[in-house]
């Protein structure tokens, strides 16, 4: 493969992001289109995007050589198939064997994981974590997710699920929409600050906003988030002893700024001596982190140790 290209696409509840790379993770080629309809229809939107790069591919002399893709939801590699709860009939989609089956060649891989999980390779490929082999990305946005690295391999769990920290309990008394949102999620997410300032605020960034204006209203919601973003990342810490945790999503974004304050929490709450070798960073490559992951999950010479 070492004049081929490697596809990625970047697959989330409205929108498909994609890009061609080189070996050298440059990116050559860029493809976005809004996502709607039930499954069969986005299916037809990703092969769409797929054409779409293989023609300027050919055009250009070169030829895609592998594809990687990231989706929202779980991944299953037993069966090729993914959950999306965003995407209405992808409760089981096959996935992998619908592209494969497409290109009709099977000498092209095709890999597919979960957001989270490609959010830390993109990181450990050409991110801020390059030279860490224990790191985990906190991914917050609509809800949340956390992509764990150990020793240089992506952390799956039994079922493919490892890293739906949403769940995370960080409350002693259970509350009912916990089972739909997750307790972490329900309190700490981007819907779930929206929820929590419904009677108020218009739209999670209208509550940073507030927040900053010292509005007592969206002080209460954004302290609880940072208190609940503490709470967890020092549960990460003393489970995993990583050498970073990493903070992306779309609401890392306005709470960047929060980083060194969700450090501090972090430090009344976790292994004493694990927090203090741990640093805590912002994405270092912003909404294109899961194209980065999916070109690494991908490329034939540059696939994670397994």
């Amino acid at each position: 493969m070492e004049n081929g290209l490697i596809l990625a696409l970047d697959l989330g509840g409205t929108k498909l992001a994609s890009a061609t790379f080189d070996q050298n993770g440059s990116i050559l080629s860029n493809y976005q289109v809004m996502v709607s309809g039930n499954s069969d229809a986005v299916g037809a939107q990703i092969l769409k995007a797929l054409d779409h790069h293989r023609l300027l591919a050919e055009n250009a002399g070169s030829s895609i050589q592998a594809i990687g893709i990231a989706v929202p939801g779980i991944y299953y590699e037993k069966t090729g198939t993914v959950w999306a709860p965003n995407i209405p009939g992808w409760e089981a989609y096959p996935l992998k064997e619908q592209i494969e089956d497409y290109l009709g060649d099977h000498s092209i891989p095709v890999k597919i994981d979960s957001d989270r999980a490609c959010y830390i390779l993109g990181e450990y490929w050409k991110g801020v974590a390059q030279d860490c082999r224990y790191a985990i990305y906190l991914a917050v946005g609509t809800g949340i997710g956390a992509g764990i690295l150990i020793d240089g391999k992506v952390l799956r769990g039994s079922q493919d699920i490892a890293g739906a920290i949403g769940w995370m309990s960080l409350k002693p008394d259970f509350q009912k929409p916990y089972t739909q949102y997750g307790c972490f999620e329900y309190h700490a997410s981007g819907q779930g600050i929206s929820i929590q300032a419904a009677d108020h605020y218009k739209s999670t960034a209208a509550v940073f906003a507030g927040y900053e204006k010292g509005e007592e209203r969206a002080k209460k919601i954004i302290d609880e988030a940072i208190l609940m973003w503490g709470q967890a990342t020092a549960n990460l810490v003393s489970l995993f002893n990583p050498e970073m945790i990493i903070f992306g999503g779309g609401v890392f974004g306005p709470a960047v700024k929060y980083i060194d304050r969700i450090y501090e929490e972090a430090c009344r709450w976790a292994q004493p001596v694990s927090i203090r070798q741990v640093k805590f960073l912002p994405s270092s490559l912003g909404d294109r982190v899961a194209l980065y992951g999916a070109a690494y999950l991908a490329g034939t010479k540059i696939t994670p140790e397994q």
